[in-house]
């Protein structure tokens, strides 16, 4: 086979529709755009979420609050992940969280939560902890350091 040869699948490439080129392709004269009216005209139509003067959903619909865009987003992870996934003794920090895959990324920082027990003696260093968490990490006989 030769470059000259290639052409693609049947069936996979299809001709543009050319629209306004006589009677024979069924798409001449109006173009499948009806006969007059907005949406016949050249940049006719209408802007989304118009309605046709009703009054739109968008604005139909109570605002309440807002979403601070700026707030910060820790990822959350629970104490007895940590007891699951490391070995006693260990020192768990965000980029070891983030090598073993417990992590999908992290966001502003790491925040330990105290969902389920912990057994293990870990040395954890993370963003924030709850309380709770703090309790088990250091009842199981661990370290918990604010980085």
């Amino acid at each position: 086979m030769k470059l000259h040869e290639l052409k693609p699948n049947p069936g996979s490439v299809k001709e543009r529709k050319r629209l306004g080129r006589g009677t024979a392709s069924g798409q001449g004269k109006t173009g499948g755009k009806g006969q007059k009216g907005q949406n016949s005209r050249s940049g006719g139509g209408v802007r989304p979420g118009f309605e046709g003067g009703q009054m739109p959903l968008y604005r139909r619909l109570p605002k309440r609050g807002f979403t601070n865009i700026f707030a910060t987003q820790y990822a959350e992870i629970n104490v007895e992940v940590l007891n699951d996934m490391f070995e006693d003794g260990a020192i768990v920090t965000p980029n070891l969280l983030k090598e073993t895959g417990i992590l999908k990324r992290q966001l502003d920082g790491v925040k330990v939560l105290g969902n389920g027990e912990i057994t293990k003696k870990l040395t954890v260093k993370a963003n924030k902890f709850s309380k709770s968490a703090v309790e088990k990490i250091e009842a199981a006989g661990g370290k918990v350091e604010v980085i």
